[in-house]
């Protein structure tokens, strides 16, 4: 059997991170994910996938992503079902992940555009200063 999921989305809202009574982190989000067709009107419509993620990678998605972000996951589709207040049983269909990807720059405009951050002094390489200390900050780094 397979059960592989890979989605690249935008966020929908912030990342919901919370804690299990014995201490698991848990992150819960939906991803906005571009059908690739559009309607009749000429627009693209999109589909809302709710997603679900674990521990100390749950802590991380919620560190570096926020609403807006474009970001790439892989996982799995699990269904499960309770019975909600009013005694009626709720089914929920949702992705659990296992890996992620950041799919733009932290400063990026949120408006699928990637801005590169180079040095001031516009070369195309980074590396180019011959061991000269460079400047980054922990802004700069993806974890």
């Amino acid at each position: 059997m397979i059960n592989r999921v890979v989605l690249t989305g935008r966020l929908t809202r912030d990342v919901d991170l919370r804690y299990t009574q014995g201490g698991a982190a848990v992150a819960t989000f939906n991803l906005a994910v571009d059908r690739r067709f559009t309607n009749q009107q000429g627009e693209r419509e999109a589909d809302f996938v709710s997603c679900v993620i674990w521990r100390k990678s749950a802590e991380n998605f919620a560190n570096f992503f926020h609403k807006g972000s474009l970001v790439g996951i892989e996982g799995c589709i699990q269904t499960r079902n309770y019975e909600n207040q009013q005694g009626q049983r709720v089914y929920v269909t949702e992705v659990i992940v296992e890996n992620f990807s950041f799919l733009e720059s932290k400063n990026s405009t949120g408006n699928g555009s990637y801005q590169n951050n180079r040095s001031q002094n516009n070369t195309s390489d980074p590396f180019a200063n011959n061991g000269a200390p460079m400047n980054i900050t922990d802004d700069d780094l993806p974890f």
